[in-house]
């Protein structure tokens, strides 16, 4: 293996990406980076039966969302392809005989049904069975049959596995940057599957002997994949590689509540997205933190603190930052609690730092969908009222709809509040007013319209409120006499109409 640092994020295509599956990714993507090296994605799809289609674009299409750049991978293609697993076989041809030639291998020919009735026979007794060295010269392997006997079974296209022939007796110690050392008795392993009755490699397999092949400095993965380690750790011995990559485990995230593992249910339970981006199933489509209305920004920096820590206060990051001060020694080694609702707060706080032009563009966008004429209106005066009032990309539209419709309901509420005689003068007062004011800019607003009030000695939260009713239709909003001067005078004059008749027509009934 060459010193560069070289990681690779290998999901299998079973499904959409998972939040955690990204984390897992990113956690890779930061620690190369972060010493100039590689980050490789490497499509685990021997798992025919599993294979869902589709799923490897997701996950591609979810990588490039979030900006982490794949140096090497299925389409943009490097030194150590293919890429896919499914197109490695000739290499898993090659090694897996090197194993059995050399005696760390052999072929096992047990059916189904014997090892479900071995299985059996140990529980009556009150014990686990177990493939190991304490009872594999009595099952049907090339261990315990004669030669002659496993070659013609071979030659006869019998169904046979083969598995790994664990060392007896065998202390396996392994290190995990983040855990330290490992420490497993072989007597406690089973003689795993390398390669199963279909003529593919299992996962521990081919995952090993790929991660060789492409020179892959660190394995960084999710805990899940901890009680491997030993089998991965003895076919590197078995294959004579005196290098083997450096662990790391990553700890879980964990549920909302802090008990147990994030799962996709958990946010079908509670309302938040576990995707990346949608993901269009049978079911029908799912919609990820993209079209949610998340930044990819907020999602890297709230999945980038679950797990790692800056060592300072500092929540608020860019990838670009995180890139620069990401280190192992800022990893946890405890799961960390998924928080959807600190995940909005990162959000928000991700919307105020982008720029007001690319919030106007995404608006644009956003309203000519919805078929919502924009036509006059400066949308980048627009988003500095209403961009701290918003949470999500999709909040722009609803947060700004009045700049672009008189509204078409009040608030029953706020209704009844101003239903009064007393309120309808005041709103025809209101009208005349509009007409007085030049220049029409909400500076001029203001000051005319406390000067007004004060020589009419009228209620000045009655004004404001009634005011801020009909233009918006509810008491809430960005600064009003921001939004008056948006609006314009005519507008303005036509909206304050439109409310005093709601109003009178609720005197009438």
């Amino acid at each position: 293996m060459s010193n560069k640092i070289r990681v690779r994020f290998a999901p299998s295509p079973t499904g959409p990406l998972h939040i955690g599956g990204l984390r897992t990714a990113l956690f890779n993507y930061l620690y190369a980076k972060s010493l100039g090296g590689d980050f490789i994605l490497r499509i685990e799809d021997t798992d025919k039966k599993r294979y869902v289609n589709k799923s490897e674009q997701h996950i591609i299409d979810s990588l490039k969302w979030c900006g982490l750049t794949i140096d090497e991978g299925p389409e943009n293609k490097g030194n150590y392809g293919p890429y896919r697993q499914s197109e490695r076989k000739e290499l898993y041809d090659l090694k897996i005989q090197e194993l059995l030639k050399g005696g760390h291998a052999y072929y096992a020919f047990d059916s189904k049904e014997e090892l479900d009735l071995n299985r059996k026979t140990h529980e009556e007794k009150g014990k686990t069975f177990i493939y190991n060295a304490h009872n594999r010269l009595k099952l049907k392997n090339s261990l315990s049959l004669e030669k002659t006997k496993v070659q013609q079974m071979l030659e006869q296209n019998q169904d046979f596995v083969v598995r790994f022939k664990t060392p007896e007796k065998t202390e396996i110690v392994c290190e995990d940057l983040l855990r330290g050392t490992v420490r497993v008795s072989s007597e406690t392993l089973d003689d795993k599957v390398l390669y199963k009755s279909d003529g593919t490699p299992t996962y521990h397999f081919a995952n090993v002997v790929d991660d060789n092949a492409m020179k892959i400095s660190h394995v960084i993965r999710g805990e899940e994949w901890l009680p491997s380690l030993p089998l991965h750790c003895l076919l590197y011995e078995a294959f004579g590689w005196k290098k083997r990559p450096k662990f790391i485990h990553l700890p879980l995230i964990l549920k909302p509540t802090g008990k147990g593992k994030l799962s996709k249910r958990d946010g079908e339970l509670i309302g938040f997205p576990v995707f990346p981006i949608k993901w269009d199933s049978e079911k029908g489509e799912v919609l990820g933190y993209k079209e949610s209305g998340y930044l990819p920004a907020a999602t890297i920096n709230f999945l980038s603190l679950l797990g790692w820590n800056p060592g300072n206060e500092k929540e608020i990051f860019s990838l670009s930052e995180l890139t620069s001060l990401f280190s192992i020694k800022g990893l946890n080694n405890s799961g960390s609690r998924f928080d959807p609702e600190k995940n909005v707060w990162f959000n928000h706080q991700h919307l105020q730092l982008t720029s007001d032009n690319s919030l106007a563009l995404c608006l644009e966008k956003e309203l000519i969908e919805k078929g919502i004429d924009s036509k006059g209106k400066d949308l980048n005066k627009i988003i500095p009222l209403i961009k701290p009032r918003i949470n999500f990309l999709s909040d722009l539209v609803s947060a700004s709809k009045f700049f672009f419709k008189d509204p078409e309901v009040y608030n029953e509420k706020s209704l009844k509040k101003f239903n009064s005689e007393e309120n309808q003068k005041l709103l025809e007062a209101l009208s005349v007013f509009f007409k007085t004011i030049d220049p029409f800019d909400s500076q001029e607003i203001k000051n005319s319209l406390e000067l007004c009030i004060s020589q009419n000695k009228w209620s000045f939260g009655k004004a404001l409120g009634l005011l801020r009713l009909a233009m918006v239709g509810e008491l809430s909003g960005p600064d009003l006499f921001s939004i008056l001067e948006l609006l314009g005078r005519k507008t303005c004059e036509t909206r304050v109409a439109c409310l005093l008749k709601v109003l009178k027509s609720k005197n009438t009934l």
